[in-house]
């Protein structure tokens, strides 16, 4: 069986990535109460593989303190959009322009349990090397993992629904987003054990 991350054509796989993403409908999330907000997921290629990009959400910030993220946030008034806000926010906290992201498509929305924000996801593609400049009253920092590490179920802990990288612990809303993206790619991708 083929798996996304053996396809050794850099477009190739970025074209089947957004294949998936535009043959499926979004599931929202609706309902009173809920705070709309967005995050990107950000992909880049370095040394032959593919990392997601996450940030760590610094202790000066009002919710989800020195959480690991993707970057990203509440919608404000201004925004035309959820993806505006997701591209307004990923510049705010990293320093990645609008310009220099290339969007691929959306996930189903996430509720969180707690504060009731309906998290939007985008999935897109960044350059590398990228310079990040984070914004230290919202981000701690930044760190990438590999997709192949992302997509071996044994580094996915099923009873904590979390995942390990080196120190950083990626659970809550952030895991399910990234186990809808995983999933969704080892499936459509024909990986499905």
């Amino acid at each position: 069986m083929r798996h996304i991350e053996k396809c050794y054509n850099h477009g190739a796989v970025k074209q089947q990535i957004e294949k998936i993403l535009r043959h499926r409908k979004k599931e929202e999330i609706t309902g009173e109460n809920l705070k709309a907000s967005a995050v990107l997921i950000p992909i880049f290629y370095n040394q032959g593989q593919y990392h997601i990009l996450f940030t760590e959400r610094s202790d000066a910030v009002v919710f989800h303190k020195g959480q690991v993220c993707f970057p990203g946030g509440t919608q404000e008034p201004s925004d035309s959009s959820l993806l505006q806000t997701a591209l307004r926010e990923c510049e705010e906290e990293i320093g990645l322009e609008a310009k220099d992201i290339e969007i691929l498509g959306e996930l189903d929305d996430i509720l969180t349990y707690v504060t009731n924000y309906v998290i939007s996801p985008f999935v897109a593609f960044i350059p590398h090397p990228h310079s990040l400049k984070t914004n230290g009253r919202e981000v701690k920092g930044a760190f990438s993992v590999p997709l192949s590490f992302l997509m071996d179920e044994a580094n996915f802990k099923q009873d904590s629904y979390a995942y390990e990288y080196e120190g950083h612990i990626i659970w809550g809303a952030t895991a399910r987003i990234l186990r809808q993206f995983i999933d969704l790619l080892k499936f459509e991708s024909g990986t499905l054990q």
